[in-house]
């Protein structure tokens, strides 16, 4: 029986490739910034370029799917979720880190059918990696096979998190108390890469044992859902509940023990969702 979705993975994976190459030629220049929602959202040339290329390379071969990427939603349009085939986008995954040279950029794509995830590639592009996953196949790193660590024990665990400035300070206060209510359970530490997309990859990959945030975006989390469910990992809400891409928050672990104490650990706060009118953006 044929594949419909191999083509379109295929291709996903050479255009993920050319962007890469973008965004590195664009690390020997000089970065012009921009900036979105506050002093501390940044945006880039590069972003929008590399936004440009990706929608415009696939929308010329599959003309009929839809597309929720970044800066175009940045720009107004819609963040809605439907049944047609779907590209989820995120140019740079890192922007900050971008912007400073610090060496965890990704290009993240997730592609769903029906609101299902059917595959995720994830380019840790500075690296030179290419994580890659469909549904049911397992998941690779340049071709490799990968696996999450499968760590049960919380306190044995390398925890990965977000740190960001807050404009509400209620908001600011619950992150730093969740910290250190993740930090004093104890486990072995708490890192904070920069990109939710590597983030999720090297939980995949076993380098890391959970990933918790509040106030993701969808296509932060589309391609790198599809690498960590395909490495045998765990991802559910923060609550400890059924993961919502469009709901802006994730646990991602390397077993759904970890998953359930590390929600107990955390406490929740307002962040929107993805398809409603006046999600946040922060």
């Amino acid at each position: 029986m044929t594949d419909p979705w191999q083509e379109c993975m295929d291709h996903c994976v050479e255009i993920a490739k050319q962007a890469g190459k973008v965004i590195r030629e664009a690390l020997q220049d000089d970065i012009a910034v921009m900036h979105k929602s506050s002093q501390v959202d940044l945006v880039t040339e590069t972003d929008q370029r590399v936004e440009r290329l990706i929608i415009s390379s696939i929308r010329a071969k599959f003309p009929t799917h839809s597309f929720i990427a970044e800066e175009s939603v940045a720009a107004g349009a819609p963040s809605i979720l439907t049944d047609d085939p779907t590209w989820i986008i995120d140019p740079i995954d890192g922007t900050t880190n971008f912007v400073h040279g610090f060496p965890f950029v990704s290009v993240s794509i997730g592609f769903t059918v029906k609101k299902e995830i059917e595959f995720g590639v994830v380019y840790s592009c500075i690296e030179d990696k290419m994580y890659t996953a469909r549904k049911g196949k397992g998941a690779f790193c340049n071709g490799l096979p990968i696996k999450v660590s499968g760590q049960e024990d919380l306190s044995r665990c390398l925890v990965l998190t977000e740190v960001a400035f807050k404009k509400d300070q209620q908001q600011l206060d619950t992150m730093m108390a969740n910290l250190r209510s993740v930090l004093t359970i104890p486990v072995h530490g708490i890192r904070s890469p920069g990109s939710a997309a590597i983030n999720m990859c090297l939980v995949a990959s076993g380098a890391a044992d959970a990933y918790y945030h509040l106030g993701i975006h969808c296509w932060d989390m589309a391609g790198g859902t599809a690498v960590l469910t395909e490495a045998g990992g765990v991802i559910v809400d923060v609550s400890g509940g059924p993961f919502d891409l469009m709901s802006r928050r994730l646990i991602a672990a390397s077993s759904a023990a970890v998953a359930e104490r590390l929600a107990s650990h955390i406490v929740d706060f307002h962040v929107g969702r993805d398809d409603a009118l006046g999600s946040e953006k922060n």
